[in-house]
Formats: C-alpha cells, structure tokens, sequence
C-alpha cells in the first residue's frame, strides 16, 4: 500500500481563498476589514518570523495586522495593559500571544485575560468549555486545521475509531473533543500509555502530537489508517538537518491509506486557521451569521 499524501498547503490555499472572499463582504457591510492584533515578548528569531508571517497572511486575505513587539524583560503588568487595550478594541476581532512566554510571565493569567470573544487561539478556559459542552465557540488553530484534513480525506467520519497521541491543551485535548463531536470513538494516549502500539493498531485515524521525532513506528500504524502527523522535530542525518514528524513517515506511507507529511501537512493549516478563527471572530461580533467554511 502506498498512502495518499495530505496535502496541507494545498487546503490551504483553497481555504484562504474562501476566507478572503467573506472578509471582502464583511468590510462592504461593515466599513472596516477583520482585525487581528498579534503580541510577541523579546527578540527569539523563530516567533519574530512567525509573527510577521501571521500579519503577511492578514493583510493579503483582506484583514487588518496590528503587531505588538514588548521587551524581554516586560512586566506582566505591561503584557496584562496591553491585553486589556486590545479587549477594549473594537477594530480588534482576534487577539493572539505568542507563546512561549518568558519564563517570569504568567502565561495562564495573560490567556484568561484576553476576551474569550477575541480568543482566535481557542485557549481561554471558557472556548475549551464550549468545546467539551459541544457549544459554539473559538477552538484551537491546529485541532481546527487536522479536522479540516481529516473531513477532507475521509469525508463522514462518524463510527471511526481515532487514537490521539499527546494530551496537551494546545493539540491533545482540543482534537479529542473536536473528534468526538465527529462521533468519533477517541482514545487519549500519551507518555505513559501502557503498549501504545497496541493502541494504534486498532485505530481508522492517528493523530500524533507528542513532539518526539518519529517515535510512531510505521508497522504500528493498522493498514488503511489515516494519519494526521502534528510533530515538527529538527535532527540531523548524514550531516544534514531535516525536519521529521512524530511518525516514521516512509514506514507508515506504506501501510496507511493516507498520511500528513512534514513538512507541509500540518503546518500550513495553522496560520490558515488562524485567519478562519479571526474572520469567525469578526462576524460574531458585530451580530452577523459566521460563515461555514470547515
């Protein structure tokens, strides 16, 4: 068997094209464009490319960028001011932090103070209640994305069998609720999960997002799965640096009906839904109907 490769940066693309499409019609209703207010903390080089590849994608889908640089050393009063400005905002629709934050910052406290409504990362404790609750809310860019590709590639998903391996806040757990409201039956697995591949032999579906480079071996993966592979790690063979997912891909795309690659599977979904979360955002706010665009 030789897996479908899921093509990330292809959905896209075809979503941005959608996405621009409904943020021209809210500024011909609204007067104004979309708004999304991104704050980075210090100068680490990685999140400063990020930041300005977010404010690039807004502005060339029809929004607004509103980029906010803070020192390293800034106090968690000056983040929380901030914070507070861009919830008052009302040509602000979506509010992100980069994190990590420097270690000093309050991370949790900065996230619950950003307007649930403006929470365009899907992290405030009252989005990942509506999540759990199956009530509308904001949810999580990378989850969104993987249930994007996963729709795309299976189409219904009701009845399947899906393994998620990691369980954090930003991936873990938000894929595991968005898969259960697919009517998916989901199993929570991480570092501690007694015969993982037990686990993953069972499963239509594998999400993988536990951050350690190729540690899903392909002959766990059972025949005909689809895997979604949220990892990025940088190692080193033979002198050169590649990236790698979580998955051994050239073991796994041999079993698997279809399967993410890394890069370009996952990745571009990110900032895409990103920009979806902010156009979702603008529309709720002003009392307008959100377009579907999942």
């Amino acid at each position: 068997m030789t897996a479908q490769i899921i093509d990330g940066k292809a959905f896209a693309a075809s979503l941005g094209e959608r996405i621009a499409g409904h943020a021209a019609a809210f500024a011909a209703r609204t007067g104004r464009a979309p708004g999304l207010a991104v704050v980075l903390v210090g100068t680490d080089p990685a999140s400063q490319v990020y930041v300005r590849s977010k404010g690039r994608m807004a502005r060339q889908l029809g929004m607004e960028s509103f980029e906010h640089v803070l020192s390293e050393d800034c106090t968690q009063q000056e983040l929380m001011s901030l914070i507070g400005d861009l919830n008052a905002d009302d040509t602000v629709d979506g509010i992100l932090v980069q994190l990590p934050l420097p270690g000093h910052l309050d991370s949790l406290a900065v996230i619950k103070a950003i307007d649930p409504d403006k929470d365009v990362d899907g992290l405030h404790p009252v989005n990942a209640g509506y999540l759990a609750s199956g009530m509308p809310g904001l949810v999580s860019c990378t989850p969104l994305g993987c249930l994007m590709l996963l729709r795309s590639s299976l189409g219904n998903l009701s009845g399947l069998d899906a393994v998620v391996v990691g369980r954090s806040i930003l991936v873990g757990k938000p894929m595991a609720q968005l898969l259960l409201a697919e009517n998916c039956t989901v199993t929570m697995a991480h570092s501690r999960t007694r015969d993982l591949p037990a686990k993953l032999a069972q499963a239509d579906i594998v999400v993988a997002a536990v951050g350690a480079a190729e540690m899903i071996q392909g002959d766990w993966i059972k025949p005909g799965a689809t895997v979604i592979d949220v990892g990025t790690s940088r190692v080193t063979r033979d002198g050169k640096a590649r990236l790698v997912g979580d998955v051994h891909f050239e073991t796994a795309a041999r079993r698997a009906r279809a399967i993410t690659p890394v890069p370009g599977g996952v990745g571009p979904m990110t900032i895409m839904t990103l920009m979806h979360n902010t156009l979702i955002a603008a529309y709720r706010r002003v009392g307008l109907p959100a377009p579907d665009l999942k």
